[in-house]
């Protein structure tokens, strides 16, 4: 398997993590991997209450480098904020609660369960 695919892999696997975790804290999923045009995604998308939540997710090894939250650097933030705006813009605007940047970090040991963090409003 090549880098590239196996990097997309962990991705995956590691969103359907994050996925699950958001649902569980009562969250509700509204859209994967959503295109705002060139500018990127939007790993995932949720309501909770009457907040959109858009939500980042960094998955790596546990011997990697770098730990998932040091990830979302100030400019990454800015990209998540207009890529917000433009999911409201697309589906009727904002919701009365606002809107809020999580960041969802999964670490995966080379034994053991995945370790999953839920930090809400990062950016």
């Amino acid at each position: 398997m090549n880098t590239q695919r196996a990097r997309s892999a962990l991705g995956r696997y590691g969103e359907s993590l994050a996925a699950r975790r958001l649902t569980e804290a009562g969250m509700t999923v509204l859209a994967r991997n959503w295109r705002g045009g060139r500018t990127g995604e939007i790993d995932i998308v949720a309501r909770d209450g009457d907040v959109l939540v858009v939500c980042e997710v960094k998955t790596r090894r546990a011997a990697a480098f770098q730990h998932p939250m040091a990830a979302v650097t100030h400019g990454k933030a800015q990209r998540l904020r207009g890529l917000a705006e433009r999911w409201a813009q697309t589906h009727g605007g904002a919701p009365p609660g606002g809107i809020r940047i999580d960041l969802v970090g999964v670490q995966l040991p080379r034994r053991g369960a995945p370790v999953v963090e839920h930090v809400r409003g990062v950016a």
